[in-house]
């Protein structure tokens, strides 16, 4: 058996040399494979051997290459396609319902009584039928192939819908135990606040509850007990290293930015004025300001501001990320070729200066044989000025006898003219009468503002004198007289003789000088001691026994 084998592997070998040395000499062509093309000899045979599973008699290196990839079917099944519906019942349709894609047999309606062969009523719509698609394995597998944007819209509105009315029976049960508390009485309201509190309590409870099942796993430390390197393994999260410097102790200024104990988060750059290439951290928000966050955010807005648009180019970012991805990549291509025809249309109507011919250096340095001499109050002495450079426009029109320009004189906000200072467009020029006239009737107005802000003064304080004047205070006539008020004696007498003066001027029947005339106003004012005078010297007509003095008991018969 031995001797067998080694027989027929020399021989093999002995075959190889043959042809191999054929081939050499030309005498052998090469393979030729299923395509028709040579095959090289030198291939190893491990490369040119095929797997047997895949059933490939003849040789060559297919099976080393991709396979082609079928064509594939670029639309998808139809969603609520109606067809059309008989009225009469038609030869080979199912006799059940009526419908002419099936059969009796096949037919998903409830069995009649009469089928609409027999009673021709009722004749159902014929089904659609789907094409047959070509899906490869990739499209068979998208979960997204055939994505109503739509559809994503209804199941938005469902849970804003659910969202809104669990908010308004919140608002319900909070109104009803508002007016429970309310209108029972002291005890039940004790009762009933225990148990509204309880029912809110477990409304806390299960918000709790939720809260702690999503922050399972937060701060637990597990430990590894069959880990190659021992130890125990943190899972804490949203933990800086223990290693790295703190977000509020790079800069322990006050007015530094400003750090959110809750979130750990620190927004602004804590160390502005730090070299960039030694300044590690420069906030929370840089990091949402560079590198591919941005082009993420034009990404989304693209998709938003299509959402709101409408229309065939309806995208949704969380919908379909693919297709609002390369739909954004064609409007980066399209804007960057408009933009390019926009600047290649400019250059065609006005020209490139940029692409022209370089100025001399006499030009370009600004430097000529021009001499030009000025004093020093800035006037010319030699030589003649630069003209100036007027543009394609008409300039220096003088209309209505002006000799200036509308707009060379500016004022309170206001254009003008500057040779009379007018600012009404297109009037007559009235030169430094004009000019007069303006300036005087400005004055004018300066004087009668004046005028009444004296007058608006003086009858301000006329009606302030005039309400002086009737203004009672309260320490002198009133009967709440302050037990602080200081009274001079001397000034207490002479106002003691003025008193006398006016009641003996009075008992004698008087001249009336004392007498006060209509419309008189004084600007004295009573003192304290006016007033004490007065209660010291007035009558008391309400004493009692004054009046029972009258009547020559002396009073003895009212004590």
């Amino acid at each position: 058996m031995g001797a067998t084998d080694g027989t027929s592997a020399r021989e093999a070998r002995r075959k190889a040399r043959e042809l191999e040395e054929g081939r050499k000499a030309g005498l052998i062509p090469h393979e030729i494979d299923e395509d028709g093309n040579a095959i090289n000899p030198h291939i190893p045979q491990f490369m040119a051997a095929a797997p047997w599973y895949l059933k490939q008699d003849g040789p060559g290196l297919k099976h080393q290459k991709a396979p082609k990839k079928a064509e594939e079917s670029a639309e998808w099944y139809k969603r609520g396609v109606t067809t059309t519906k008989a009225t009469k019942f038609r030869k080979g349709a199912c006799e059940n319902c009526g419908a002419m894609t099936h059969k009796k047999k096949d037919c998903m309606e409830r069995p009649r009584a009469r089928g609409a062969s027999k009673t021709q009523k009722d004749i159902a719509a014929d089904e659609y039928v789907q094409p047959e698609l070509k899906l490869g394995f990739e499209s068979k597998r998208d979960r997204y192939n055939g994505f109503d944007v739509d559809d994503y819209v209804k199941v938005v509105e469902r849970y804003e819908a659910a969202d809104a009315m669990k908010q308004k029976l919140a608002k319900q049960k909070e109104l009803e135990r508002a007016f429970r508390r309310a209108n029972k009485k002291e005890d039940d309201a004790a009762s009933d606040s225990d148990s509204d509190d309880t029912s809110s309590d477990d409304d806390d409870d299960d918000d709790a509850k939720v809260a702690d099942k999503a922050a399972t796993g937060f701060a637990n430390i597990k430990r590894a007990v069959r880990a190659p390197g021992g130890g125990a393994s943190g899972t804490v999260r949203n933990l800086r290293l223990r290693e790295d410097t703190a977000k509020y102790l790079r800069n322990l200024d006050v007015d530094s930015a400003y750090y959110d104990p809750k979130t750990r988060s620190m927004r602004e750059n804590p160390t502005p004025n730090a070299d960039p290439k030694d300044n590690f951290f420069r906030g929370d928000n840089a990091a949402r300001n560079d590198g591919q966050v941005v082009e993420f955010e034009r990404l989304n807005r693209h998709a938003w501001e299509q959402a709101e648009a409408g229309g065939a180019s309806a995208i949704h970012m969380q919908g379909a990320p693919s297709q609002a991805e390369a739909l954004y990549k064609q409007f980066k291509e399209k804007k960057e070729k408009l933009a390019g025809m926009n600047k290649k249309n400019i250059m065609e109507k006005y020209g490139d200066a940029s692409a022209g011919k370089e100025l001399p250096d006499g030009l370009a340095l600004g430097q000529t044989e021009q001499y030009v001499e000025y004093d020093r109050a800035g006037r010319l002495i030699k030589g003649t000025e630069k003209a100036t450079v007027k543009s394609c426009y008409e300039e220096d029109v003088l209309l209505q006898n002006h000799t200036k320009v509308w707009g060379s004189y500016w004022n309170a906000g206001q254009w003008g003219y500057a040779c009379c200072q007018s600012m009404v467009k297109n009037s007559y020029c009235t030169g430094e009468r004009g000019v007069e006239a303006a300036l005087a009737s400005e004055q004018l107005m300066v004087d009668n503002m004046e005028n009444k802000r004296a007058m608006d003064e003086a009858n301000e304080a006329r009606a302030k004198s005039q309400l002086n004047a009737t203004t009672k205070p309260s320490d002198l006539w009133g009967g709440d007289v302050k037990d602080d008020v200081e009274i001079d004696p001397q000034k207490l007498l002479e106002a003691l003789k003025r008193q006398d003066e006016r009641e003996e001027a009075l008992k004698r029947g008087g001249d009336g000088k004392n007498k006060r005339g209509y419309n008189v106003t004084h600007d004295s004012q009573v003192t304290a001691e006016d007033m004490e005078a007065y209660r010291m010297k007035k009558r008391a007509f309400e004493d009692p026994m004054k009046k029972a003095s009258g009547a020559g008991t002396d009073g003895y018969d009212l004590v």
